[in-house]
């Protein structure tokens, strides 16, 4: 036999439809909730397209800026316009680099340009080592970052951070392109009567003025370097630690390399390039 349903007061229950919650008023909540979590799934989906179109253009920014690096490394003169051969090469990559830019701008609208920043910093940071070297090469100077952001779309974010780190890149190739042209020149005689009579330099060799030039660049750039201090809980602080130490090794190795064409350079046959790997020694204190 059946058992009777009672109330909580103990009566007993009768089956009256009037009392019965119509099955419409559960089904609209229900409704509801679907479909707030599908306008959940349609926002997570579009971070995730976003985010991986993003990093995919990140790595075709670095790719096309390491193929312009590779191509200026043939050239062996400062301050002087680029070749025209690795000029043509080097502006049509440039030109690709700006469009993929231009790409990725709606992306990158608003608060997205912090949101997304991390994705897009390695391409940004690959670029301006890029455009900071062939900019070093045609005027011997440092770009700015004003110079940086005005040549990419306003809604580019370019940091501090990101100008940093790619300046701290550009001293790595300094130093290639430094060696390959003390080791591809040669040094000359002091020609300064009026120095060489109050210091006694005469007939003592020099480098010739671009590429001691380059050196002395390499120098106030690590001069520069080390007078920055970094907060211990900037999130720039580990990056800037191993970067600086490749940077003061390459300034090392270019030294290094200057030093041994001055000393012994009447020395050394025709051709002969430093040998940089054997490893630095340092004074400690």
């Amino acid at each position: 036999m059946a058992g009777t349903k009672r109330s909580w007061e103990g009566l007993p229950l009768r089956d009256d439809p009037k009392s019965q919650i119509p099955t419409n008023t559960m089904a609209e909540p229900a409704t509801h909730i679907l479909s707030m979590f599908g306008t959940f799934r349609d926002e997570l989906d579009g971070h995730h397209d976003r985010r991986e179109r993003l990093i995919k253009t990140s790595r075709d920014i670095t790719a096309l800026s390491k193929k312009i690096i590779f191509s200026l490394q043939r050239v062996r003169a400062t301050n002087t316009p680029i070749p025209p051969s690795i000029a043509k090469e080097t502006q049509s990559r440039f030109t690709q680099i700006l469009e993929l830019f231009r790409a990725v701008v709606p992306d990158v609208k608003g608060l997205n340009s912090w949101r997304y920043l991390r994705q897009l910093s390695p391409g940004i940071q690959e670029f301006i080592e890029a455009f900071s070297f062939h900019h070093y090469l045609q005027t011997q100077t440092v770009i700015t970052l004003e110079q940086v952001s005005g040549y990419l779309p306003r809604e580019i974010l370019v940091t501090d951070e990101d100008y940093m780190m790619g300046l701290f890149d550009l001293t790595g190739e300094i130093m290639r392109f430094a060696v390959t042209s003390l080791s591809a020149g040669g040094h000359t005689s002091s020609t300064d009567a009026e120095t060489e009579s109050e210091l006694g330099l005469r007939n003592l060799p020099r480098l010739p003025a671009s590429q001691a030039g380059v050196v002395r660049d390499l120098r106030e750039m690590r001069a520069q370097f080390e007078s920055l201090s970094i907060p211990r809980r900037h999130n720039m602080l580990r990056d800037f630690g191993k970067k600086e130490d490749v940077m003061q090794t390459s300034v090392e190795k270019v030294e290094r390399a200057a030093y041994g064409i001055l000393v012994r350079g009447s020395e050394r046959p025709a051709g002969w390039a430093p040998d940089l790997s054997a490893p630095i020694e340092t004074e400690i204190y």
